[in-house]
């Protein structure tokens, strides 16, 4: 099936972006003239709304703020074939599209994701960006499969059947990390390609905190891995009550051997209890491994009934 088949809609989350989304739309609108350009205003103070509207957008409002609820809303709300998200900030090519749609339909895919080549270094990342997402990905990666490569990027093109098939818990900018974990733990086909990436536009201001969000990343690596990896997860923990439980429980062995009489009984008793946690951990993690299997194999049968 051709492109020019197929409904695209360009989606585009904002927060108090008026200085950027004019240039968003427009180089959006002359990229993929085809395409249906949706912006879904999040409690913007600045007349983000208003702008996009008179640059043709069709405009759309999110009262609960933070990106992830953004999302949550369009992916619900709009009906398409192949759907495009994009940071409505101005910092990516909007040129690139139209390559990356190709892609996604050419190879049968259900995500391409853009990873980003500052023109700018300095200007487009702020320091420890760059670090920080490297770590992120890195991360990811080790718990749920090597592949992304620049995991935090805010631009995808993906097919209807990723994004209906897809259960967002998201509030805040952790959505890039919670599509990245759902595309590795479905096993979807995907592609990554380089594009260029700006700094923002004079005048426009980054909403995304470095610690905090970053924290906010951290949180969602580590509990969509207690979900969806819960023997991995409390196996580690049963693991380290076990390690700390026959370290304690040595010398009080040494000691019985020799005089034959237990003089630590705390001790031991610690020990004791340590090693119970450490086993009801290890068949915590049997039991919700065989209920995440479950779950799992629910949100494939999801995917699957989508076209």
């Amino acid at each position: 099936m051709k492109n020019n088949l197929k409904k695209i809609a360009v989606t585009i989350p904002c927060h108090n972006e008026a200085v950027a989304i004019s240039g968003v739309v427009s180089a959006f609108a002359n990229a993929i003239p085809e395409a249906d350009i949706f912006v879904y205003d999040n409690v913007s103070t600045d007349g983000t709304a208003e702008i996009a509207k008179k640059s043709g957008a069709i405009v759309c409002t999110e009262p609960n703020k933070g990106k992830g609820n953004v999302v949550r809303r369009m992916f619900a709300d709009i009906d398409a074939d192949i759907y495009v998200i994009v940071d409505g900030d101005g910092t990516y090519d909007a040129s690139k599209c139209s390559e990356m749609i190709r892609r996604l339909v050419d190879n049968n895919l259900d995500m391409v994701t853009a990873t980003r080549k500052a023109i700018n270094s300095k200007d487009a990342y702020r320091p420890g960006h760059i670090f920080g997402n490297w770590v992120l990905t890195r991360a990811v990666s080790y718990l749920f499969g090597h592949g992304f490569t620049d995991m935090l990027s805010g631009y995808r093109v993906m097919s209807r059947r990723f994004v209906k098939s897809f259960p967002i818990i998201s509030k805040g900018f952790e959505i890039e990390t919670e599509m990245t974990i759902h595309a590795l733990q479905m096993r979807v086909p995907y592609e990554e390609l380089e594009t260029m990436y700006d700094s923002r536009p004079e005048g426009s201001e980054s909403k995304l905190s470095t610690f905090k969000d970053g924290l906010r990343i951290l949180k969602m690596i580590f509990l969509l891995f207690k979900e969806e990896r819960p023997f991995q997860f409390f196996g580690l923990f049963s693991l380290f009550l076990f390690m700390i439980s026959i370290i304690l429980a040595i010398p009080i062995f040494i000691t019985y051997s020799e005089i034959g009489v237990v003089p630590r009984l705390p001790t031991a008793i610690l020990s004791t209890g340590l090693m119970t946690l450490s086993f009801f951990s290890l068949v915590s993690g049997l039991i919700l491994d065989g209920l995440s299997s479950a779950r799992i194999e629910a949100k494939r049968l999801s995917y699957l009934s989508f076209k």
